[in-house]
């Protein structure tokens, strides 16, 4: 979820849901959609979109979903955004904010391989940018003095976070996930932040669009948090409390 999504959590006070988490405890606990997912997964398939919006669909009917949620890692197409516009709808919900943290390709290549976070809590440093208080001056990076500052815990680096595999995610990204912006884009939901910039200057322009959204006719709902692979976006469903807008 990067450096800001934990952010969004406290703030709001709601959890993060991982696909990938959701669909292992779907598995473990034998649901009906993780039975599903269980058959396909040990025939050496891959897991649809429909499984994966079902699993979803159970986890936020559960008690701690109620006041939002940050759904990380979904949807990454067109056809994943449209499968939860319907589930959402079918709820009473939609999403009705967007936004996009955008920088340039040419930047990306320091940021994310450089990058280095607290598996737990979501929680991301950058040997640069936002050095751990373990890691001296100088020094090069590893798992030894890559610590967390809350839990003094080993920091990782994600396999995907090399200079070749972001040629292939960018090219993805641009492909795959950029639509979905175009998606959202007439409702007129998307904000654009200026995600190369100073940390707290991207927040600032990040709880802009949580607040403007907050502050409208709609209630919070759920807070899905879209990782797309260069980029990453935000987008706020929300439940409608009066049929009138206002």
């Amino acid at each position: 979820m990067g450096t800001h999504g934990p952010k969004i959590v406290e703030s709001r006070n709601i959890p993060q849901l991982s696909t990938g988490d959701m669909l292992r405890a779907a598995v473990a606990a034998g649901t009906d959609v993780g039975k599903k997912a269980k058959a396909i997964m040990d025939s050496g398939g891959l897991v649809t979109d429909e499984i994966v919006i079902g699993i979803i669909k159970d986890e936020i009917a559960k008690p701690e979903c109620q006041n939002g949620f940050i759904l990380d890692g979904f949807p990454r197409t067109l056809a994943q955004a449209n499968a939860l516009d319907q589930m959402l709808a079918a709820r009473g919900e939609k999403v009705n904010c967007v936004i996009a943290l955008e920088v340039p390709d040419s930047v990306l290549e320091e940021r994310i391989c450089g990058r280095w976070i607290h598996k737990a809590s979501g929680r991301s440093y950058h040997v640069k940018f936002a050095p751990p208080k373990s890691l001296p001056a100088g020094a090069k990076p590893s798992a030894s003095n890559m610590k967390d500052d809350m839990t003094g815990e080993a920091l990782m680096q994600r396999s995907d976070d090399t200079a070749e595999a972001l040629k292939k995610r960018l090219s993805s990204y641009h492909a795959e996930t950029v639509p979905i912006l175009k998606h959202y884009e007439p409702a007129g939901i998307v904000t654009r932040c200026n995600a190369n910039q100073a940390m707290d200057k991207v927040w600032g322009e990040i709880e802009g669009a949580l607040n403007k959204t907050s502050s409208g006719s709609w209630s919070w709902k759920s807070l899905a948090f879209m990782t797309l692979q260069a980029a990453f976006v935000y987008a706020v469903c929300s439940k409608r409390f009066n049929l009138k807008l206002v």
